[in-house]
């Protein structure tokens, strides 16, 4: 048993690579996943993993087991959990914050049934152990059982995130459905959107279900409030593998010259893929997020210019990536669209690889952005200066871009 899919081929976890192993201890083993041809197209298979033990959490539980998820930020994938579990005689263990009378529970509330649960565990201090997040306990906006006054929060500092996250935005078009991942995307490109009153032209939805609302950030990723819809992980995956959103918009590590992103494994950290993976192979539209360099960079916009007041002490365009998440070849191959933005320069994913196609003003190009590369990029015939007013504190013009945008489309059509 298990599945086969496209997605994973020409990165880190196809097996003709590394198959997934992160680790000396996994390089010791077999092969995990296999590569595999099936009437002509390639895929990867990925075997289902035996279950002994699956623990869930809910809100209610009735006295035959029944259990709600009413208060949960998320609805993840509870019940597939545990379809799971049945599916290899695993024990099913579900911690819940309310136990309740047999029959008091709406039938459409229940996320599974009682007769699949084994056991019931009622967490005596929720505050501590039952939390929404990490950084709520419980707060009814995020479960949806209140929409909270539209609020008119202060705007986001200009700070390198934000204007990375302004620059990225420039991509967007009427209409578009877009997906934001961890880091940066998610923690500023939503409230962008707001602060430019640009949310009714775009539909945000991020990979753990959730649609439109105000993101939380950091830590509390894929959770927010004055939510429009909320369905389950599994299924908002199925829709990015089967669909594809219009524009991702994703935190990157690193590229090389090949076009390829590393956003897995960084130094000694692994972060892993996510949905990565799955979402940056199927978008129409890849929109990579990221600064020029790491670690100790900083930077001032002063006067509608950009200045570089540090350098970071790592590099970020690299020979070779440390891995593949995303593979540029194959992307060029199907002629997905892709940029690489950053607060100083934009890369284009072409044929011929990457190409800079725009920088910032107040950047010299050789000192700024040549410098700080292993590799020299394609620069654009028409190398072009960003908009000044991304690099000052008012509103920068995306609903300007948002209409030139449209027009091209219809141009294009």
């Amino acid at each position: 048993a298990g599945r086969l899919s496209p997605v994973g081929l020409g990165t880190f976890v196809d097996p003709r690579m590394e198959g997934g192993r992160m680790n000396v201890r996994t390089r010791e083993r077999p092969d995990l996943i296999e590569h595999v041809t099936f009437r002509g197209d390639e895929y990867l298979f990925y075997p289902a993993i035996p279950l002994d033990v699956v623990i869930v959490r809910g809100t209610h539980a009735d006295e035959e087991g029944n259990l709600t998820t009413d208060e949960e930020v998320m609805k993840l994938e509870v019940l597939h959990a545990v379809l799971a579990a049945r599916r290899y005689g695993a024990k099913v263990l579900a911690q819940v914050k309310y136990r309740v009378a047999k029959g008091s529970l709406h039938p459409k509330s229940i996320t599974v049934p009682g007769n699949l649960i084994d056991a019931i565990v009622v967490c005596e201090e929720p505050q501590a152990d039952h939390r929404q997040t990490s950084s709520w306990d419980f707060d009814p906006a995020l479960c949806g059982d209140i929409q909270l006054p539209a609020a008119q929060n202060a705007p986001l500092p200009l700070d390198l995130r934000k204007l990375i996250g302004r620059i990225a935005c420039r991509y967007l078009t009427p209409g578009c459905v877009i997906n934001l991942g961890t880091g940066i995307p998610n923690d500023v490109i939503g409230a962008i959107i707001h602060e430019e009153r640009l949310g009714e032209q775009v539909t945000i939805t991020v990979e753990s279900g959730i649609y439109g609302g105000q993101q939380a950030g950091g830590v509390d990723f894929g959770i927010g409030r004055n939510l429009s819809a909320m369905i389950s992980h599994q299924d908002q995956m199925l829709y990015y593998n089967g669909a594809g959103v219009d524009i991702t918009f994703m935190g990157a590590g690193e590229m090389d010259p090949h076009g390829h992103v590393n956003a897995t494994r960084l130094g000694a950290s692994c972060p892993g893929a996510g949905g990565f993976i799955d979402i940056t192979q199927n978008a129409r539209h890849v929109v990579f997020c990221s600064s020029f360099t790491a670690k100790g960079l900083e930077i001032a916009c002063e006067q509608g210019a950009l200045h570089i007041r540090r350098e970071g002490e790592v590099r970020k365009f690299v020979a070779g990536v440390n891995q593949i998440s995303y593979n540029g070849e194959l992307a060029r191959a199907k002629g997905q669209t892709m940029h690489y933005v950053t607060e100083r320069a934009v890369f284009e994913l072409r044929p011929e690889g990457p190409v800079l196609t725009e920088i910032a003003p107040g950047i010299d190009l050789e000192r700024d952005i040549l410098a700080h590369m292993d590799f020299r990029p394609a620069i654009a015939a028409d190398l072009q200066v960003m908009d000044s007013r991304l690099f000052t504190p008012q509103h920068c013009g995306l609903a300007e871009h948002l209409s030139r945008n449209s027009s091209s489309d219809s141009q294009g059509n």
